[in-house]
């Protein structure tokens, strides 16, 4: 949100040994473990992922290979800890056939579910990268998008600590070199990755322990028995020996013997011969338009381009321009878009395909091209469609993630659509009936949002660029996606200096600011939003320059530079108030309330925030409400109106639940001191429990340290002072970690009055002393309340 509220979102988890923890917990223990917590009576979240594509249809033999594969893993009776397989093979061959054939044949062995990932290793795109590819595992082992740390070496340590001991499958397919394959190995025995190439990968070999299994070429018999598997339903009294030639002419590579298989089957009461004659001329057409070094490759070539060739216009149309689609995987409405068909034009053709062999249903509702083929699928777009029908097409593409993305987030996030789009012309974007449907589209396009926007820069469409870019910054905002957000961001801000769009260049600056805002890199923060809000002044720019004024003053509020953000949140308000933005004026207010609450004028606080709960609600702007109510709890909190306090942040806890776990672990830790307030520690305890694990789910160490330091004040309150300063101690050894001077000293108060209830003075006073040292880095008015109340505290202590 652009309100005070959730500026705590998104620090750049930085951790190893992270659990996702769940359910109801009657106690906590505090351990001298990085990352923290153990919630005993929930069971720590164990994901079991379930990642297998389904088995080959049409597997021929490979009895010798899969036996071999098989002899890795036991010896006799014996079980053998052999944690890497390497099969390698020309393209074509089956490496992935046989990888998953085996890896569903010894899954039961893997009891902790099973992992796979396509490399891309071949494609004519950009290869898949290892920190990609652990951003996915990590979330399929339960580790939410916003706890997966940005750099790389952190990413594979909470991969290896997430399979430590446990028995996971891994399956890694196309991968180009062991550069891609090493960060994404367990470092245990108890888990098999299974990796297949094109290459040798031999340092797998040397340097990792891998075993490698070299597949050849299927031998003419289980050549001639795959395509008699294929065809015999369709067509029978095929002469053997025309088989064998038709086998030799795919090379006797699995992936051309099922194209030709089904080209055959399509094709009942056509004699063999004459398929296989068209198959010849074929060959020979493209022997003498390559260098034929690789017989294999030309052969499989061959059979592409004989298959392609029997295609229907609208079908092979189709098949051509899959190879401009952006990312590795996509929709029926994606390629509808690229076609400039309509939905229900385009499942036939790519039912076609997909009988064909020529393309792969990966899931219901969606398809991905082999990367051999999706290499000849670029070439044939490439010499078949003219320039202006490919950049038209790809246009097409593009406009329809874009305009579908803006669906998805009026959807979503109504409030966040800061850039107009004109209408869609020549595509039409999905619809969303319900918040859900919406969020499982961006879910499932991730990948391909990133890609289009990188796409439409590479190709010339930088104004698409900027406004995928502006799109994706709100998404990524709520879901603290630091890696797609920085670069689509930084994308976004090229294209629109390509352009000399300064409203686009400041938009994406923007986003930068407040992506380094939620990684807690204020500095950087500062920088962008300055940088913006130059831009928005000199272009008269008043609604995006108040944006950015209010942007400087949460960072003000952030490092406690009070009065400056009273300024800055004084300046945006006015500007809203004169162009009559009503939701923003309600935003202001809170963020000044929240402001007047830190200096401790809670009554000034408590009346702005009246003020902006009316304009909230009659325009049913329920997050900001929510934050509202939270900032009035803690006013009317500390005014001793405590019945008002809950009645408060009950009604914000009601609009978090179910709708946002961010905002529902930040309000929970208000709600627990409303109930110490009242007297009810022990439900405290429950609410504060509840606040850390999903802090501890969604990666935000500084909130989950506020929430296991609340847990320190309740255990002192029911005469728990020992288990009181486990958890000061942990909070206080993050908030020290972040840098977090005022988190801290409020901690360290806390640990020195539980010390002291546990009858440790002298440690109270190193901490209470301490506490006094960082307050004076501070000149507010809590501040010195906070100091005044410390140097009373020393005093008595030292009677």
């Amino acid at each position: 949100m652009e309100g005070a509220g959730s500026d705590g979102a998104g620090q750049r988890p930085a951790q190893v040994n992270r659990s996702a923890l769940s359910g109801p917990a009657d106690l906590v223990q505090a351990r001298d473990v990085y990352g923290g917590v153990h919630f005993h009576g929930g069971a720590a979240s164990q994901e079991r992922p379930q990642q297998l594509p389904g088995d080959v249809r049409g597997f021929v033999n490979r009895v010798e290979e899969l036996q071999t594969l098989n002899r890795l893993l036991t010896d006799g009776e014996e079980s053998v800890n052999v944690s890497l397989s390497v099969i390698t093979g020309t393209a074509g061959v089956g490496k992935t056939s046989v990888a998953l054939r085996w890896a569903h044949s010894i899954r039961s062995r893997f009891p902790d579910g099973q992992l796979y990932a396509n490399l891309r290793g071949y494609d004519p795109g950009q290869p898949a990268q290892p920190d990609q590819i652990l951003d996915r595992f990590l979330r399929a082992l339960g580790v939410p998008p916003s706890a997966v740390p940005a750099d790389l070496d952190e990413r594979a340590a909470l991969y290896r600590s997430r399979l430590a001991g446990r028995r996971v499958l891994v399956v890694l397919d196309n991968a180009a070199t062991a550069r891609q394959v090493r960060p994404l190995l367990p470092g245990t025995d108890h888990c098999l990755v299974v990796v297949t190439s094109r290459n040798m990968l031999s340092g797998l070999a040397t340097r990792d322990g891998g075993r490698r299994l070299t597949l050849r070429m299927l031998t003419e018999d289980d050549a001639v028995t795959l395509l008699r598997g294929i065809t015999s339903p369709y067509r029978s009294g095929d002469d053997p020996a025309e088989l064998g030639e038709l086998a030799r002419l795919c090379a006797r590579l699995p992936l051309a013997l099922r194209i030709a298989a089904e080209r055959a089957a399509s094709r009942p009461f056509m004699p063999l011969g004459e398929l296989i004659e068209d198959l010849r001329d074929e060959s020979a057409l493209w022997d003498a338009l390559t260098a034929e070094e690789d017989e294999e490759s030309d052969a499989v070539r061959a059979v592409f381009a004989w298959s392609y060739r029997a295609l229907n216009p609208t079908a092979a149309r189709l098949f051509r321009l899959l190879g401009l689609h952006p990312g590795p995987d996509l929709s029926a409405p994606a390629a509808a878009a690229l076609t400039g068909m309509a939905v229900s034009r385009v499942r036939q053709p790519l039912d076609a395909l997909v009988s064909a062999h020529l393309l792969e249903q990966s899931a219901p509702g969606r398809y991905q091209l082999h990367d051999l083929l999706r290499a000849y699928a670029v070439d044939q777009v490439r010499h078949l469609e003219s320039a202006e029908d490919r950049q038209a097409a790809l246009r097409r593409g593009l406009d329809w993630y874009l305009h579908t993305a803006d669906a998805a987030l009026a959807r979503t996030l109504p409030f966040y659509r800061t850039v107009p789009l004109d209408p869609p012309t020549d595509v039409t974007p999905l619809a969303f009936a319900t918040n859900a449907e919406a969020d499982a589209w961006f879910d499932a396009e991730r990948d391909n949002l990133v890609s289009a926007t990188r796409v439409a820069a590479d190709a010339g469409l930088p104004r698409t660029a900027w406004h995928l870019a502006v799109l994706l910054r709100s998404v990524s905002m709520h879901q603290n996606a630091f890696e797609s957000w920085f670069a689509t961001a930084r994308i976004g801000l090229a294209a629109a200096r390509t352009l000399g769009d300064r409203r686009g260049e400041a938009e994406a600056l923007e986003s930068l600011g407040k992506a380094h805002f939620q990684a807690r890199q204020l500095t950087e923060a500062a920088e962008h939003h300055q940088a913006a809000l130059v831009i928005r002044r000199e272009i008269g720019d008043e609604y995006g320059t108040a944006v950015s004024i209010n942007a400087l003053g949460l960072l003000g509020l952030r490092s406690r530079r009070l009065t400056d953000s009273l300024t800055r949140f004084g300046e945006s308000l006015a500007i809203f108030e004169r162009l009559g933005n009503r939701r923003w004026q309600a935003l202001l207010l809170s963020n000044l309330a929240e402001t007047r609450y830190e200096l401790g004028e809670l009554t000034e606080a408590a009346v702005l925030l009246d003020r902006a709960l009316v304009v909230q609600r009659e325009i049913d702007d329920r997050g900001q409400e929510g934050n509202s109510l939270f900032f009035l709890s803690m006013a009317l909190r500390e005014l001793g109106r405590t019945d008002e306090a809950r009645a408060a942040i009950e009604s914000a806890i009601a609009i978090a639940e179910g709708a946002s776990q961010l905002w529902l672990g930040h309000w929970l830790v208000e709600y627990a001191r409303v109930l110490r307030a009242s007297g009810r520690p022990a439900e405290a305890l429950e609410a504060v429990h509840r606040a850390a694990t999903i802090q501890r789910e969604l990666g935000d160490r500084s909130r989950e340290a506020m929430a296991l330091d609340g847990a320190g004040e309740a255990y002192r309150e029911v005469g728990q002072a020992d288990e009181a300063i486990a958890f000061h101690l942990r909070a206080a050894a993050v908030h020290r970690q972040l840098g977090d001077d005022w988190q801290l000293a409020l901690t360290l108060d806390h640990l020195a009055a539980a010390l002291t209830a546990a009858g440790r003075p002298e440690e109270a006073g190193q901490h209470w002393r301490e506490a006094h040292s960082l307050l004076a880095g501070f000149d507010d008015g809590r501040a010195a309340a906070l100091q005044e109340g410390i140097a009373a505290a020393l005093s008595n202590s030292a009677e």
